[in-house]
């Protein structure tokens, strides 16, 4: 691919006509780990949508000029998350989540949230975290804008992402990527948070538009039972219709 910007009619031959203007790009983080954590989300999207959507599965084995070299993070996603403009050719805009979620409401209503004066909007979590480890045994530590980036409505054209190259992101540290530091706060804007609700970290709330399983997703056995729960397993069991 390399370092290139796309202009939009370019990425509409590239990608299909019409893709750019009817059809909500969604960027979504897979971990072999928890693979049906992805598989479900991409149901509750759909089965809510109503409009067309694509989806895009961060899949390490798909990333072939992206090769991670940091050492740290809890999940295969965490920093190739912020490729999203430069797979998106730097052009239009996109959806990144996580895929330890279940969306509740038409993804549609998100999208037209977009501001064109911002490079990204986040829901700013301002938080303590209520357990020192999560799925899987990882650490789960406090830090500065924790959680902004596991949704991120990314203005892909705007100038100030196209410093966002695969080189770029290997070289910078997980504290740099996560707080957005490339951009000033002028430009990170602010979605609602029912966009991005903590489950167990916050109270239930049934009328969440995008509930989050940020310690950890009800298909592990240690969150089969918690706060929430009941919503993902619902859309895992309409995930699996049509086995026997």
């Amino acid at each position: 691919m390399g370092t290139i910007y796309w202009t939009a009619k370019k990425v509409s031959a590239h990608l299909g006509v019409g893709v750019l203007n009817n059809t909500i790009s969604i960027v979504v983080g897979f971990d072999q780990r928890e693979s049906v954590a992805y598989h479900v989300f991409c149901q509750s999207v759909i089965d809510c949508a109503k409009n067309p959507v694509s989806f895009l599965p961060l899949a390490e084995n798909t990333l072939q000029e992206y090769k991670e070299v940091h050492t740290d993070g809890s999940n295969r996603f965490i920093y190739s998350r912020f490729l999203t403009p430069y797979l998106r050719y730097y052009a239009g805009w996109a959806i990144f989540a996580d895929g330890d979620m279940v969306c509740q409401a038409d993804i549609s209503e998100l999208w037209c949230l977009r501001d064109e004066s911002k490079a990204v909007q986040v829901v700013k979590h301002d938080y303590q975290t209520k357990a020192s480890k999560k799925y899987l045994g990882n650490k789960n530590e406090n830090y500065p804008r924790k959680n902004w980036s596991s949704v991120i409505l990314w203005n892909c054209s705007h100038p100030a992402n196209k410093i966002l190259t695969p080189e770029f992101i290997q070289t910078k540290a997980g504290s740099y990527l996560h707080r957005f530091s490339w951009l000033s706060d002028d430009l990170i804007g602010e979605l609602p948070f029912e966009w991005n609700w903590l489950a167990i970290e916050y109270p239930e709330n049934n009328n969440a538009k995008l509930i989050h399983y940020t310690l950890g997703t009800p298909c592990f056995k240690d969150y089969a039972e918690t706060s929430m729960s009941d919503k993902w397993s619902k859309v895992h069991d309409r995930a699996n219709e049509g086995f026997d």
